[in-house]
């Protein structure tokens, strides 16, 4: 109970903070590691909105103020209902952590 309490203390804020800057940089390296490993013919993009985007400017353009965005969002929402939004975070950096995982693991494969 008394780690659930420090989420919400101004020590909380400052861990979701970190947290939500952490959700940004996962999503930055995905992008740079997208573009190298499509770059380099090892890999392709899944998702049908971004794959013509890659390669230039508006790709990175378009993770880093997404990733910005959505960090700004879930803080917001943390000033209201806090655990909803720390979960919510929790669930991204471990997904996006399993992203930049995966895509690094494509680096030694191949």
């Amino acid at each position: 109970m008394e780690k659930v309490r420090e989420y919400f203390s101004l020590q909380g804020r400052k861990k979701m903070f970190y947290l939500l800057m952490a959700l940004v940089v996962f999503v930055i390296v995905d992008g740079i590691l997208t573009e190298f490993l499509i770059s380099g013919g090892r890999a392709w993009e899944a998702n049908a909105f971004l794959a013509p985007l890659i390669g230039g400017v508006g790709f990175m353009l378009l993770k880093i103020v997404g990733a910005l965005f959505c960090a700004l969002v879930l803080w917001d929402i943390y000033k209201r209902h806090q655990k909803l939004a720390v979960v919510a975070a929790w669930i991204a950096v471990i997904g996006y952590g399993a992203i930049v995982l995966w895509n690094s693991s494509l680096f030694l494969i191949t």
